[in-house]
């Protein structure tokens, strides 16, 4: 009796695996929206990703990994010894996070390709959106599994390029969420300012946009003093400088006139945030430039008892500033992706996602009222889905290609007998930059350029 009370129990369990979303965070989230929980419990499985990807750079992890097939071998069985004191043992957790990405952006693009063009929860692809986790699991656990049986050959030099791409087109996610952010956080305190008549919210805008300023201007002074050198370093003058320019210009158009006529909401509040984060993507290329004079990051280097790491001398760690707080971007920015849609119908057409019709909301209400004792969300989706499921997860596709290149530092696989950024890093990155203040400068003068399309 004990025994069939007990796989009862296991079998409610694993139905509640099988099910949807809600069930899973029953205790969690009452009454929250099906799609909401949905993208939640994606990320989660995104995060999970990116922890063992950080345990595989961990030096007890690396012990283990050689016997792993595509480990230390070049090839007939012959194991790799890089010039120095070093054998490939340095390069083997990166190898381990290209693997571990390698699952996750599989696993996302998998859903990219089964989710297309799924209008509404009817549709039966909507079920295993919504729903069989622990089979979702397990595929991915699958999936893992074979990556890391791989072998290397050219695997790694072709998956580098694709995390480049990806990386680059992450970015300019980042900035486009964080563009809508600024012009939402400038609107809504505007609107406050308006209806209490209080000069308190003028004050706030005023002095946040003087806080990013000043941060900016003080990133630009830190940037010249520790990643340039009188003499050399000529790359990293003119990206700073030039970006600085850049950053110049847009916070003049912002204000002119026109522009204000054609958006009212439009100020040096959403200047002053994306002239921070240029200066924030101009640091972590810089902090990938190849040169030792240029790039305190790079270890000075080391004495003969120490391990070297190719020609140069030293070696390229991830666990530094610029991939701590780029990190943390990361994850606020794909929590932010899972958690909310935006205020402007442009965005939102962008980000595939939408608000909720305003037919809908009664019903949604309703819905809420009455899940909310049960301790589950409700399905908000009947009538059409809340956000595109298959451009969300191309959306984890690149987050986990971006996550890949900044756990690696941008290491490049076929460069095995040195451990150092490359050139590609910095161009990517400062192109993003250059692409994300164009793409600041459109949201600009766009209005003026196209006077009969709506941008409000």
């Amino acid at each position: 009796m004990g025994a069939c009370l007990g796989a009862c129990s296991l079998l409610s369990c694993a139905s509640c695996l099988c099910g949807s979303a809600p069930c899973i965070l029953c205790g969690c989230c009452p009454s929250s929206r099906n799609s909401t929980v949905t993208r939640l419990v994606f990320t989660t499985f995104l995060f999970l990703g990116v922890l063992v990807s950080i345990i595989m750079l961990s030096p007890g992890v690396e012990s283990q990994l050689y016997k792993l097939p595509w480990v230390c071998e070049e090839g007939a069985g012959t194991p790799i010894v890089l010039q120095g004191h070093i054998d490939c043992g340095s390069l083997l957790g990166y190898r381990a996070v290209y693997r571990m990405c390698f699952s996750t952006a599989a696993f996302f693009f998998l859903f990219t390709l089964l989710m297309i063009c799924v209008r509404s929860s009817q549709d039966p692809r909507a079920a295993i959106q919504n729903g069989f986790w622990f089979f979702k699991f397990l595929v991915l656990v699958g999936i893992t599994v074979g990556a890391f049986y791989i072998p290397d050959g050219s695997f790694s030099n072709i998956w580098f390029y694709f995390g480049v791409v990806g990386s680059f087109l992450f970015i300019l996610i980042q900035l486009v969420l964080l563009i809508d952010f600024a012009h939402s956080w400038n609107q809504r305190w505007l609107g406050k300012a308006e209806e209490c008549g209080s000069r308190a919210w003028y004050a706030g805008l005023f002095f946040f946009t003087l806080l990013f300023y000043s941060l900016s201007i003080a990133a630009v002074a830190l940037l010249f003093i520790y990643y340039t050198q009188p003499g050399t370093c000529y790359e990293g003058k003119v990206f700073i400088s030039l970006n600085l320019t850049l950053c110049f210009c847009v916070s003049i158009v912002a204000v002119l006139p026109k522009v204000q006529d054609a958006q009212p909401n439009s100020g040096l509040l959403q200047a002053s945030v994306i002239t921070l984060y240029t200066m924030f993507v101009t640091w972590l290329a810089l902090s990938n430039v190849p040169d030792q004079k240029c790039n305190p990051h790079l270890p000075t280097p080391l004495s003969n008892e120490t391990v070297l790491a190719g020609p140069e001398g030293y070696e390229t760690q991830w666990w530094d500033a610029p991939s701590i707080v780029g990190l943390i971007v990361f994850i606020l920015c794909t929590l932010f992706i899972s958690l909310r849609s935006s205020d402007h119908r442009q965005v939102n057409s962008l980000m595939q996602t939408e608000e909720c019709p305003p037919i809908l909301e009664a019903t949604q209400q309703q819905q809420q009222q009455v899940v909310a004792c049960e301790g589950r969300a409700f399905d908000n989706e009947q009538d059409g889905v809340t956000y595109s499921y298959s451009f969300f997860h191309f959306c984890l596709v690149l987050a986990s290609l971006h996550i890949m290149m900044t756990l690696t530092n941008w290491y490049k696989p076929g460069e095995t007998r040195k451990m150092i950024s490359t050139w590609t890093a910095v161009w990517v990155k400062i192109c993003a930059s250059w692409a994300g203040l164009l793409l600041y400068l459109w949201t600009l003068v766009a209005p003026l350029l196209l006077p009969n399309r709506d941008f409000n």
